[in-house]
């Protein structure tokens, strides 16, 4: 399934705008309140994938539904990968993305792992661009709001046989956002689950695919019946190491200035989590990947030496975490406020991103030009 192409053809997309699209006024009642995934833009891209033809009839249409064969093979064997990106306007007016060949490098691993085909990075990128050139106005312009930009890809190829398919499809669709959790930053609680592991060894971990969030939500459930923001997996096999949460990575902060997060071949990779750890070493900081055991949270909070923990991911960008807690066990005051590195941290990425610092590292690549 692997592109052998170094440099992939130009794709000439064909352009269909919506013509009873948003009013103007109605958008911008949108864009007041957006929440998050809650509304879409007027127009998505679609391309076709077919192993015969490769990437073909790309194409920007009307956002509306997909139509599909009851025996797609997304349908019955899950195979189906998606990515999640923001666009953000900068003060001039500007639109810029964060980090996308990152993106379009982790949605390669993830078809590798589901036995799909890699869309070859260039076609990602211009996929965005190719959205933004029709909805661009959809794109809010106040402090720490963005366009999520959701690229996906599944299985569409109509049979019941267990095998990869042959047909595929590749869309992306965008919806205005505002804060991830509700009532803005503030220091959350954390679920444990001990009951669910979020993925095994050997499984589908590493991979951004629709299984693994499937699984975790029955104990997301259960983490809000609890009050709780989040809820945290340990790994499926000793169930004592941290892995992630059912959305995000956790970073441990330590007294002496060590930034740990835990390090498994079941954890998917962070973009923001790679770009977090790169500000802490440009700090002087000392990162470190490895494993991480729940009893090393718990003594070093008990014990002063961890003296910050929080979550970090696209959506909600840093998140400090308060406490993590289920019927056995407690780390954390619930009260306790935000830490002082992460919201250094957190303000510092947000401010590349937006474009209000130097983007030291040439991680911004802008859509609207």
């Amino acid at each position: 399934m692997t592109n052998t192409e170094s440099t992939p053809a130009p794709l000439d997309f064909a352009v269909t705008r919506n013509l009873v699209g948003t009013s103007d006024a109605a958008r911008a009642e949108i864009l007041a309140d957006p929440g998050f995934g809650n509304h879409f833009t007027d127009h998505m891209v679609d391309i076709c994938w077919s192993a015969k033809g490769g990437w073909h009839r790309p194409r920007v249409q009307p956002y509306g539904p997909i139509p599909l064969d009851p025996a797609a093979a997304v349908l019955h064997y899950s195979q189906t990968i998606f990515e999640g990106m923001k666009a953000y306007r900068h003060e001039d007016g500007s639109i810029w993305t964060f980090r996308p060949e990152a993106n379009a490098a982790r949605m390669q691993r993830s078809a590798r792992r589901l036995a799909l085909p890699e869309l070859p990075t260039e076609y990602f990128i211009e996929s965005l661009r190719q959205l933004i050139a029709v909805d661009g106005d959809w794109v809010p312009s106040e402090e720490d709001e963005s366009l999520y930009i959701r690229p996906f890809m599944f299985a569409k190829e109509a049979f019941l046989g267990v095998r990869a398919a042959e047909k595929v499809a590749y869309y992306v669709i965008a919806s205005p956002a505002g804060a991830y959790f509700p009532g803005g930053v503030k220091p959350i609680s954390i679920w444990l689950s001990t009951d669910y592991a979020r993925a095994g060894r050997g499984g589908t971990g590493a991979a951004k695919t629709g299984g693994n969030y499937a699984s975790s939500l029955l104990p997301q459930a259960e983490a809000y019946k609890q009050g709780c923001a989040q809820v945290l997996f340990l790994d499926s096999a000793e169930g004592k190491y941290l892995e992630e949460l059912g959305g995000m990575n956790v970073v441990l902060v330590y007294k002496d200035g060590r930034v740990v997060t835990p390090e498994s071949p079941s954890i998917l990779e962070g973009i923001t989590l790679d770009s977090v750890l790169q500000l802490a070493r440009d700090r002087g900081l000392q990162v470190e990947q490895r494993r991480v055991t729940l009893a090393e949270w718990q003594e070093g909070v008990a014990s002063g030496d961890i003296t910050e923990v929080f979550a970090c991911g696209t959506a909600a960008v840093i998140t400090p975490i308060a406490q993590l807690r289920n019927n056995e066990v407690t780390i954390g005051d619930a009260d306790a406020p935000a830490g002082e590195l992460t919201m250094s941290l957190r303000e510092e990425l947000t401010d590349i991103q937006y474009g209000r610092r130097p983007d030291k590292h040439g991680w911004l690549t802008r859509l609207d030009a």
